[in-house]
């Protein structure tokens, strides 16, 4: 940019900073604000950066700001502006201006500012500058925590960019014409840096634990520092070369002598004996031109292969999106004293920085305390220093801290993703190819260091590789990594060099899996099972149409004020909100989108307090900012509810329900069924053969011929690494047919051609191998073998099936199908008895499926149903193998039709009355359906009102009595004393329950009789059954529970909530069950409950033992399986003896003799059964029994009321009975009848409010 096209003002101010006069800088005494005046000039730049590139046209850098630093550093306050302002003004390029400009003027702009920026950088080649940029840090970084200001902070983070940005700027090499073992720009800048200490305060920073905040900043200056150098010349800087080393470079200047001699020799016999300017004119017999006449050719001819038509024709141009993507990373070899300087600098951070720092930064890059693309640099040290430590001097604790299946887990992660980010993201391809190489390489350095590590003296650091390798070669994404990413390779997305390190990874990788496999000989690896799953989904699946954004404005509008309110706290919030619950089986994170949702429904609908309630209540849930922090502002809270109401979040489907369908759409509201894929984690044993084999396929070779075209420049590894896997194919899979490519041909005959192609001894070995066995199969093969077939074979890629028909004939792909599936075991005698079967049946006809009636007749019972049909095939019986496939059954339809329904309201008249109504209709309906929808049905249709009408009749096992009311009847003699007359009629629901208690107690009771079991023999039956996890859950279940109860006496009972599959299935195990209510947990009590339970009255002691005894710690011998009873059931069921023995002496009880006549008959009917929540209300019942005695007492003789009298006073019996039941009235040990029990406690109770009348 030319100077007098400058801004006046802007020369003006920086005419204003000062003057340089020789090596004294002069100041102006208000510089200081004149270089605020230039931060807020850059403020307002427009998108061209006119203000920046002014300022780097005027040099102000060089000629102003970097003399005022050096020689006015002691002025703090112009100090720190200076250095504000330098950050700003040496940011890179493509910060400032988002990405590479692709408009023609704006990339012109952007080099503009990066020729500034690399003229700056030259500048900083000062070490007097970053002398005092050492001690300004020095000074900060002796400042204690407590003693460091914000402005202190601030600084140090502004120090610490200018570095970095520095050192980010790209090389001129067109500028600088360096060679290697030169001094480049960088070299300087580093040399400035060692020089003035500047690295030691780097070092200092990365190993101090109280500085961890600048990990990050440190570790990317780091990076820069070894931008152009790699690891492996680092570590062998100042050591003399190897023999190895130098027979490798003798080789090398060999080839290229043979080379440079073969070519002089080659265009020695292009001359000529004629001299050059007669050219000649030449013709050239049996090849025609245009004409009739042999082709004239007026050029200089050697030999007639020379002759071409493509002088004179333009090449064709590739597409520019089709060009294969150029190399990006530029390495070179530095001076001697740079490499020695950044090798001691490696050690040293190795042995004091390593693992501190990137423990420090794979934490922030967990909890995302970086910025984007952060794990660019952790990528890039841990591949560069790993592969330092292996080269120089192999210590697997310096770089212990990323060893280990969780950096393999780490890597793959961020592999794939930036793969799926390359594909989605096609403007900004070339930046994630370049992370998608940089994690490649850092995954080919871990396997490399494990590798090392295998090979190592030490023997605990080979068991650890061995652990690293038996991890990663066990789970299959891990072995399926290679194959993935060579099958995806595009080489116009992908750079060459990332080719080259994705072959020597794989090879790598290989070599590894079979040294494994060959030392543990049997291993076993996960595999993916696909398991594809039907759900049932409806036309009218679709949820509620998203508002627009004018209704959703509208809507805000309406509830802005309130929501304000609420925030303020003026309002009140209900209190009724709960965005979890843990009794649920939706997963966590289901539950975190439906809190999302129930907030948007909330304020959508016009209730922003529950809105904000929800909101606060799921923060404290969730903490990790997804519904905010816990510190969050109240505007930012408004706001944040605001975007909730206004994004248009993922619901789930809605399904509609199969009422609401019309009658008319029968065919409407037919469920459609939709296929979703699952994948379960199975076992199986390895072989590695199998595993070569995948690596078989045109897809996987196609990258490999692709590089061996470039065998030159190649290196040797490379070629080897090439040539091994072709190998691999050829003779260990024995498919050299996939290498008869007519591209792979012509690279082996240039290769063959090459003067120095002894140097490439293994590739030229393994050529010639390959051209031997397809002349020889040209030589053996004729025209009625299909040998003419085989060249055209050469122009394409070809699969295992052409292949393998290559070299064995064609046709015998297919022979050997029939005989693997069983078509050529097969006998004259059973092929005709097939025959005779097949027709038979065929003729037959049915609805049963033909396959499986000829296998259940058919003489040999080992032919399978796949051997059958194919012989069918083979035979010409079937042409088409799904004439024999089963008949999937119709599916039925979700409406019920006229005749279902009166089909389904016949055996409902007929069936009502039975034990098991629904059982019995379903048994004799034509159309096959689910409980679930007959219920339903006779639901929709009134036929019931109650689903409890529905439900299946339990009766009594092994009762004596067969009157229907004497079913209800207990057997126990005890029992029946314990009946009274008066006493309240249960509802049906408790009818149904006391039923199915009574009738569950009944089997129990005779599976105990048959065999009596102890806690011992169910632990030992449960584990043999795989059931050991679950009683582990359950005994640490009862130990939280026990630690609660040490604090918290509230005897409150814990329900046991299973979460996990594994843990509901056990929860419905019989014999699970069993376990459990020996142990003294507590079943379900009711409808109402749905988990079993810890009840309130165990003690914390009695809870550990329950644990020790299902973990084992304790023999079950310490744990009655039978409940002690408590003394309230010793009072009460002494009560219960008492007074069935005086029913069997015909002396009348107390209730009896209060109660009149004309109660008895209907009372006789009713008490039949207590529910326990019938309990609370004794007191009523009570009261009412009294007035009822009282009532009836004028029909009672002298002699009965001269008895009533006598009984009106509190007997020893009652009393001590009622002592019994205030001590234990929570005992939940009791194992009377409840009738009993609740009789016993009503007369203890009606005989206290006679006494206090």
């Amino acid at each position: 940019m030319d100077l007098y096209m400058m801004n006046c003002e802007l020369l003006a101010t920086c005419s204003a900073l000062g003057y340089l006069e020789g090596d004294t800088y002069h100041k102006e005494p208000d510089c200081h604000e004149t270089v605020k005046d230039l931060i807020r000039y850059l403020r307002r730049e427009d998108e061209t950066r006119d203000i920046r590139q002014q300022l780097g046209a005027s040099q102000i850098v060089q000629t102003d700001l970097i003399p005022i630093i050096r020689q006015y550093h002691d002025d703090k306050p112009l100090f720190e502006t200076i250095i504000r302002l330098l950050v700003n003004l040496t940011q890179p390029a493509i910060v400032c201006f988002g990405k590479v400009p692709k408009d023609k003027m704006f990339r012109h702009y952007f080099l503009d500012v990066v020729s500034y920026l690399q003229g700056y950088k030259v500048a900083f080649a000062d070490e007097e500058v970053w002398t005092v940029l050492s001690r300004k840090l020095y000074e900060l970084l002796q400042l204690d925590w407590e003693n460091r200001q914000e402005e202190d902070s601030m600084l140090i983070e502004r120090i610490l960019l200018l570095v970095r940005n520095i050192l980010h700027v790209p090389a001129d090499p067109e500028e600088e014409k360096r060679t290697d073992d030169d001094a480049s720009v960088h070299d300087q800048v580093l040399w400035a840096i060692h020089q003035s200490g500047f690295d030691d305060l780097l070092k200092f920073i990365a190993s101090s634990d109280s500085e961890q905040q600048w990990c990050m900043h440190v570790l990317e200056i780091v990076s820069l520092m070894c931008r152009e150098q790699t690891s492996e010349q680092l570590a062998r800087a100042g050591q003399g070369r190897s023999a190895g080393e130098k027979a490798q470079d003798e080789l090398e200047l060999q080839a290229v002598r043979q080379r440079e001699l073969a070519d002089r020799q080659a265009r020695i016999r292009a001359l000529g004996t004629r001299h050059s300017r007669f050219g000649g004119t030449f013709v050239v017999q049996g090849m025609k031109s245009i004409s009739d006449k042999d082709l004239i050719y007026h050029q200089p001819l050697k030999e007639i292969s020379q002759v071409s038509f493509d002088r004179e024709k333009n090449p064709k141009r590739k597409p520019k999106n089709r060009q294969p993507m150029k190399d990006g990373d530029t390495t070179r070899r530095s001076t001697l004293s740079i490499r020695l300087f950044l090798k001691q600098f490696c050690e040293d951070f190795l042995e004091n920085c390593y693992n501190g720092l990137m423990r420090t930064v794979k934490d922030n890059l967990v909890r995302m305390k970086t910025q984007d693309h952060d794990e660019t640099y952790y990528l890039w040290a841990m591949r560069f220093f790993m592969e330092f430590n292996r080269v120089h001097n192999f210590r697997v604790d310096m770089v212990s801290e990323t060893v280990s299946v969780r950096t393999f887990h780490f890597i793959e992660t961020n592999l794939t993703n930036f793969y799926e980010m390359m594909l989605t993201d096609k403007d900004d391809i070339t930046s994630w190819s370049r992370r998608m190489h940089l994690a490649l390489k850092a995954y080919n350095e871990l396997l490399m260091t494990v590798n090392a590590m295998d090979a190592s003296k030490d023997p605990a650091v080979r068991d650890s590789a061995n652990v690293i390798k038996s991890n990663i070669f066990y789970v299959m994404e891990y072995r399926e990594i290679f194959l993935t990413l060579l099958r995806k390779f595009d080489e116009t997305k992908q750079p060459k060099t990332y080719l080259k390190d994705l072959v020597e990874t794989t090879h790598v990788f290989i070599k590894m899996l079979e040294r494994f496999c060959k030392t543990k000989g049997h291993i076993v690896v996960q595999k993916k099972r696909k398991k594809t799953k039907r759900r049932k989904r409806t036309a009218e699946q679709a949820g509620p149409a998203e508002p627009s954004e004018e209704d959703l404005n509208t809507v805000w509008d309406g509830l802005s004020g309130d929501l304000s309110t609420f925030i303020q706290g003026e309002g009140e919030l209900p209190q009724d909100v709960a965005p979890f619950d843990a009794a649920l089986d939706t997963p966590l994170e289901e539950q975190r989108v439906q809190a999302m949702i129930s907030i948007q429904d909330s304020l959508r609908g016009g209730d922003p307090g529950r809105a904000l309630a929800t909101l606060r209540a799921a923060r404290e849930v969730w903490p990790d900012g997804a519904f905010g922090t816990a510190d969050i502002s109240q505007e930012d809270e408004f706001m944040a509810l605001r975007e909730i109401c206004f994004t248009a979040l993922p619901r789930p489907a809605t399904e509609q329900a199969e009422e609401n369908l019309e009658p008319d759409d029968e065919g409407a509201g037919e469920p459609e069924e939709e296929e979703i894929p699952q994948f379960n984690m199975t076992e199986q044993d390895f072989n590695f053969q199998d595993y070569i084999r995948r690596f078989a396929n045109p897809q996987m070779l196609k990258p490999y011929v692709r590089l061996l075209a470039d065998y030159r420049t190649n290196s040797a590894h490379i070629n080897h690494c090439i040539a091994k896997m072709l190998h691999r194919v050829a003779w260990d899979c024995k498919m050299e047919g996939l290498l008869f490519q007519i591209s792979l041909f012509r690279i082996f005959q240039r290769l063959l051609e090459d003067p120095a192609g002894s140097s490439y001894s293994e590739i030229t070995k393994f050529a010639k191998y390959v051209l031997g066995r397809f002349f020889g199969l040209v030589t053996r093969s004729g025209p009625s073998d299909g040998g003419g077939n085989i060249f055209p074979e050469l122009l394409f890629w070809k699969g295992a099936k052409e292949a393998y028909e290559m070299t064995e004939g064609y046709g015998s792909y297919q022979e050997v199908r029939k005989h693997k599936r069983g078509g050529a075991d097969w006998s004259q005698d059973e092929q005709e008895e097939l025959v005779q079967w097949y027709n038979k049946f065929k003729e037959e006809g049915g609805d049963v499926d033909i396959v499986d009636r000829i296998r259940q007749n058919f003489s040999d019972p080992n032919k399978n149903r796949q051997q059958i049909i194919s012989q069918l095939v083979f035979q010409g019986v079937v042409q088409d193998t799904s004439e024999l496939t089963r008949k999937k059954r119709p599916r039925q339809s979700a409406v019920w039709r006229e005749e279902e329904e009166l089909q389904l309201q016949h055996l409902f008249d007929k069936h009502k009355h039975s034990d098991d109504p629904v059982g019995d209709i379903m048994s004799e309906m034509t159309e096959k359906r689910s409980k679930k929808k007959v219920i339903e049905k006779l639901l929709d249709m009134g036929l019931v009102s109650d689903r409890k009408d529905l439900y299946k009749k339990r009766r009594r096992k092994g009762g004596k009595k067969k009157d229907k009311e004497e079913d209800f009847m207990v057997d126990d003699e005890e029992d029946m004393a314990g009946l009274e007359e008066g006493e309240p009629v249960p509802s049906d629901g408790e009818m149904e329950v006391q039923d199915s208690s009574d009738s569950d107690s009944d089997e129990e009771s005779e599976e105990s009789d048959g065999e009596e079991e102890t806690v011992a023999s169910l632990l030992k039956r449960l584990q043999d059954e795989g059931l050991g996890d679950q009683l582990q859950w359950i005994a640490s279940g009862l130990e939280r529970t026990a630690d609660d109860r040490e604090t918290d006496e509230s005897g409150e009972s814990v329900p046991i909530v299973p979460l996990t599959e594994d843990s509901e299935t056990a929860m419905e195990h019989r014999t699970f069950q069993k376990l459990l209510k020996m142990v003294g947990l507590a079943p379900p009590a009711n409808e109402q409950e749905s988990f079993w339970r810890i009840p309130g009255t165990l003690s914390a002691a009695e809870l550990r033992k329950m644990a020790n005894v299902l973990t084992g710690k304790e023999s079950a011998d310490d744990l009655p399986t039978k409940k002690q009873s408590s003394s309230r059931y010793k009072a009460l069921k002494e009560l219960a003896k008492k007074q069935g023995k005086e029913r069997k002496r015909g002396k009348p009880t107390r209730q009896e003799e209060d109660e009149p006549p004309t109660a008895s008959k209907s009372g006789k009917k009713r008490a039949r059964q207590l529910d326990s929540s019938d309990e609370e209300d004794n007191e009523s019942l009570t009261s009412g029994s009294s007035k009822r005695s009282r009532k009836g007492s004028g029909s009672i003789d002298q002699e009965e009321s001269m008895d009533t009298e006598e009984q009106d006073k509190p007997s020893e019996e009652s009393t001590s009975v009622r002592k019994a039941l205030e001590s234990d009235s929570d005992s939940d040990e009791d194992n009377v009848p409840l009738r009993q029990i609740a009789h016993a406690r009503r007369r203890i109770e009606s005989s206290d409010s006679e006494e206090d009348k």
